[in-house]
């Protein structure tokens, strides 16, 4: 018998992709379960992220019609991250696998067989890869290569070119719920697990319908949360300017007893300058250390839930 499969799909307004996504996961899941790759318990779960169409009562219909779909309802809007996660909180209970993907049909489906393949080789997480850009704009292609050079430059180990199109064992899925922060990036809590891992190629093609959830306000917000998420580098280099700026102001407090003793100086000039300088690399020096400290804790000291389910459609094998 082969072994429970879950594949996890966050939802936000995806009422005209939802029906050919449904379609193609379940061909999916049927030719596995004819080869005997996965059991008869596998299920595709949508996790409705508060959409504002029809996307929940198109997930309802699904799970009415066939019991190899299950839903999951959050509350409110909280992002793809949190939705992801509460699919895999949900998932891990029945799954010995968990395959995410987004639901726009772009990431190829077909790569889930050698994700699956490779979870039997004892590989616990198995990341989906590109394999090019060439279908990107040349912004965002250069953006992309820009985020990950900057991501390695600041010390955080993330998968190049690998989005969130993963496999996850039930044990490295349990050790990802186990990490308690709020702000959440996974591409870089997942290589945190430290399980053995492996990557699968794939092309991602063009959205199949709707519009992309992720422009460029949002694309440049989710930057910034994993470099905040994942380092606390940007905050030392604050902290290093500030060092760099009382070394320059030492200079030009040398620089004004030369230009002062030669003759060379305005009236009030140099009071004024070293004044400026001394202070504002003080100031930056103690931002700096300040930060280090309130960067690291402000928002986990909250507390506050990542995600609240309101309703979740689930129907277990022997209810079928």
């Amino acid at each position: 018998m082969g072994k429970v499969l879950y594949i996890v799909v966050p939802c936000y307004n995806e009422q005209e992709v939802l029906p050919e996504t449904a379609e193609r996961l379940k061909n999916k899941i049927g030719r596995l379960r004819e080869a005997g790759q996965i059991d008869a318990g596998s299920r595709i779960l949508f996790v409705n992220d508060g959409s504002r169409d029809g996307t929940w009562a198109l997930i309802q219909s699904l799970c009415a019609a066939d019991a190899v779909y299950a839903g999951v309802n959050l509350s409110r809007n909280r992002g793809h991250q949190n939705a992801l996660l509460a699919g895999i909180a949900t998932a891990v209970e029945h799954a010995d696998m968990i395959v995410s993907m987004d639901a726009d049909l772009q990431d190829d489906i077909d790569a889930a067989d050698r994700m699956i393949a490779a979870f039997l080789e004892g590989n616990d997480v198995v990341y989906g890869v590109r394999s090019s850009r060439r279908k990107d704009s040349f912004f965002k292609r250069n953006t992309a290569q820009f985020f990950y050079r900057l991501m390695k430059l600041l010390g955080a180990e993330i998968v190049y070119n690998h989005a969130d199109y993963r496999l996850l064992s039930r044990r490295a899925a349990e050790a990802l719920l186990s990490f308690d922060e709020v702000n959440l990036f996974l591409r870089g809590m997942v290589p945190m697990i430290g399980f053995r891992s492996t990557t699968v190629t794939y092309e991602r093609g063009e959205r199949f319908a709707g519009v992309s959830k992720y422009p460029l306000r949002k694309m440049l917000a989710f930057a910034l949360e994993g470099v905040t998420s994942l380092s606390v580098r940007p905050i030392r280099m604050i902290t290093s300017g500030g060092l760099l700026v009382c070394v320059v102001s030492l200079a030009m407090l040398i620089k004004a007893f030369v230009d002062y003793f030669s003759g060379n100086v305005v009236r009030g000039w140099t009071s004024m300058i070293i004044s400026v300088w001394v202070l504002g690399g003080l100031q930056l020096f103690a931002i700096g250390i300040i930060g280090e400290y309130i960067g690291k804790t402000y928002m986990e000291a909250k507390g506050r839930p990542k995600y609240i389910i309101e309703s979740v459609l689930l129907k277990e094998e022997d209810e079928e």
